[in-house]
């Protein structure tokens, strides 16, 4: 029995076996997180690519043509699906009178009585865009009008390829991609009326 206790140190049989089984889920785990994230990324590139072609054909005849809004929708949809077919997209239209305006997304301008950051409570505004709401970013919904720029904003959301709930990370993947595009003179620009001083709800 000490010659076998002696011998013990010196033994070897099944050491790459308990090595392959520390290292292999460490190895595994980095690997899937490697394809997971290259995945993100080439969706991230591609919504963009999607995005631009999109804002090159946003520019329509008239902003007002709802079926070629959502006709070009539509066609955005399907091509993100091709990529991911469990995706879920939406998508939002912020016009602004000036591309400055468009870039810069300031808020209209509020009295913050109760220091909270947001207009609430009552809170008088000034309503710029007369749409009788308080935007955080200056805009107003929709395609606009003729040489109005419009925020046009597609997200995306889907489930991952690989399940990390193991080590926090959410079932799916969320990104989103914006471009900003004039639309085209077909006609003339229409003015806000005066900013009216409204209360926030």
């Amino acid at each position: 029995m000490l010659n076998r206790l002696k011998r013990l140190p010196k033994d070897e049989r099944g050491l790459y076996v308990t090595e392959f089984a520390l290292v292999a889920p460490v190895f595994l785990i980095t690997l899937l997180g490697t394809f997971d994230m290259a995945h993100g990324l080439y969706m991230q590139t591609e919504l963009q690519g999607i995005i631009q072609k999109a804002a090159r054909d946003l520019t329509l005849e008239s902003g007002t043509e709802a079926a070629k809004q959502a006709a070009l929708d539509a066609s955005v949809e399907a091509r993100l699906k091709n990529l991911a077919k469990n995706a879920t997209v939406t998508f939002s239209r912020r016009n602004y009178k000036d591309f400055t305006k468009a870039a810069q997304a300031v808020a209209e301008p509020y009295t913050d009585t109760n220091a909270n950051g947001r207009c609430d409570a009552g809170e008088p505004y000034q309503d710029n865009n007369n749409n009788s709401v308080w935007d955080k970013d200056g805009g107003d919904d929709g395609q606009g009008g003729a040489k109005d720029n419009v925020v046009y904003t597609v997200s995306v959301s889907y489930p991952r390829m690989f399940k990390f709930s193991l080590i926090g990370l959410p079932a799916t993947t969320t990104m989103q991609a914006s471009t900003v595009l004039a639309n085209q003179p077909y006609g003339e620009q229409s003015e806000y009326a005066a900013p009216t001083a409204r209360n926030c709800t």
